[in-house]
């Protein structure tokens, strides 16, 4: 069975989140390091384009997660929870997200993009050319480092994909390099051009 069948089925073939039945897709919760059915959610066109473009929201849209947010699928809560932290000056979403609960591994996944933030709390890694990095992003390492605790050195050139943000430091940065997951800090990383 394919992951858009699955989803058909887990979602009745409507929107998890607003419950449209109209122009449906896959929508991967970023950043994608879960994939799969875990990771992903049925939404309609309507809900994809303001979560991926915030300044489309429209508030009222996002009452439907007053149902939506009891789900019991990960990605349909963790999307609930951004949306509402995004939405949460508007009054009624703080109240919900007052409600809302999500086991640590969620809540630490959900905080992963930095929705919960308002732009001036927010920590922009950036890598040593000054691009901006985001999780999920793949680097490649520009200098040797020395990995602390370990032997292992992580050589220049190697790639390390799908990385995640420290959200308390804009110098560090995780990634697995070989079985190893380790802390790299930006200025010895290159961002990788996304493959077309």
């Amino acid at each position: 069975m394919s992951l858009l069948q699955e989803l058909q089925d887990r979602s009745a073939n409507q929107c998890e989140l607003c419950a449209s039945k109209e122009n449906l897709s896959i929508y991967e919760v970023p950043p994608m390091s879960v994939g799969g059915i875990d990771g992903s959610l049925l939404a309609c066109e309507t809900c994809i384009e303001q979560i991926e473009n915030p300044e489309k929201i429209d508030a009222n849209h996002w009452r439907c997660l007053n149902d939506s947010m009891w789900s019991e699928f990960r990605a349909v809560k963790v999307v609930a929870w951004r949306m509402l932290s995004r939405l949460r000056k508007e009054g009624w979403p703080q109240d919900l997200l007052d409600m809302l609960y999500l086991e640590e591994e969620d809540l630490r996944f959900a905080k992963e993009t930095g929705d919960h933030l308002d732009e001036s709390e927010k920590i922009i890694h950036r890598d040593a050319n000054g691009a901006i990095l985001q999780a999920g992003d793949s680097v490649v390492l520009i200098k040797d480092l020395k990995v602390k605790g370990s032997s292992m050195v992580a050589k220049q050139g190697t790639a390390v994909r799908r990385i995640s943000l420290d959200h308390e430091n804009a110098n560090y940065i995780e990634g697995k390099v070989g079985p190893t997951q380790i802390v790299i800090i930006t200025d010895y990383v290159k961002k990788m051009a996304e493959k077309e």
